[in-house]
């Protein structure tokens, strides 16, 4: 299954986002911690390099996330040029303190304070932005829900009188490219339920699950681990949650949303679906794959060529 979802809302506000990029000084990109890669619009990253526009890089739900996969990421992203990264949690208000002090050293422009530091916060659905914002004003000024797309309009507040904030709506991209990255979106409520099957979300993450915290899986659901995969894992826990539908057999989808929401909430522990490595092989291989199709194509053009 390949998941694509991109409200009608969406182009108005990136249309939105690329005019206010012309008038500010830094783009805070709010990601998850526990897929950086893969909730990182690559429009937004077009817009800030067309305007060449440094960018702090928040891992949010830091929390949530491995601390040792976390702390490769944020060394990926410090080795990139005009890049700040910071691993945090926009629910504690120690870490939101830190963050306009983490943007002044990337406009220094900015630095006699005889204009205020322009900031604008950028990001996909449901990732914390709201939240980031309602933290650093220390008031509800932007609406904050567990459905992605909660946000549907730009906002301009003054944190200060030396510093400006935009708050712009969450924003994904028209076509998820690599089908991973749409199960991780999903896996993680960046995307919309309607877009989904649960049960084949569930199965994706039970497989990753399976394979890089196996310990935590047991833990959690108190089951042998050996010689399961995704599908039967979900399984698993049905028959330990006692998911049951009326005749009698096993509650998939009941089931499933519970292996995802045992996810979002941390109560499996600390993880990670991406690292640098592990996204470095999947490029990889889908260059590799590119090619080939590529290649494949060329020989249906010219069949003679090998002759």
């Amino acid at each position: 299954m390949s998941i694509q979802w991109f409200p009608g809302h969406m182009t108005s506000a990136r249309k939105k986002a690329a005019e206010s990029m012309e008038r500010i000084d830094v783009v805070i990109e709010v990601l998850d911690a526990r897929l950086p890669e893969a909730s990182s619009n690559p429009m937004i990253r077009e817009l800030r390099l067309h305007r060449q526009r440094p960018c702090l890089k928040i891992l949010n739900k830091a929390d949530l996330a491995d601390p040792a996969v976390t702390a490769q990421w944020i060394a990926h992203y410090n080795a990139q040029k005009g890049v700040n990264a910071v691993a945090l949690s926009c629910k504690k208000p120690s870490d939101v303190a830190k963050v306009v002090g983490l943007c002044r050293p990337l406009a220094p422009h900015r630095n006699d304070r005889l204009k205020p530091l322009r900031m604008m916060i950028m990001g996909i659905p449901n990732v914390g932005k709201s939240t980031l914002m309602n933290a650093l004003l220390k008031k509800r000024v932007a609406k904050v829900g567990d459905e992605p797309a909660v946000t549907k309009s730009q906002q301009i507040l003054d944190l200060s009188p030396t510093a400006t904030l935009i708050d712009t709506p969450g924003m994904m991209w028209p076509k998820i490219e690599h089908d991973s990255d749409g199960f991780m979106l999903a896996a993680s409520h960046a995307i919309g339920r309607n877009a989904v099957i649960d049960e084949e979300v569930a199965n994706f993450l039970g497989d990753l699950l399976l394979a890089r915290y196996p310990a935590l899986v047991t833990k959690r659901y108190g089951v042998a681990v050996d010689g399961l995969d995704g599908p039967a894992l979900v399984e698993a826990i049905a028959l330990r949650r006692g998911c049951r539908l009326k005749g009698g057999g096993l509650d998939i989808e009941k089931a499933s949303l519970i292996l995802l929401q045992d996810y979002r909430d941390g109560a499996l522990g600390r993880v990670s679906l991406e690292t640098p490595t592990t996204r470095a092989a999947m490029m990889e291989a889908h260059a590799a794959m590119r090619a080939a199709a590529a290649a494949a194509k060329e020989d249906e053009r010219d069949p003679d060529a090998d002759e």
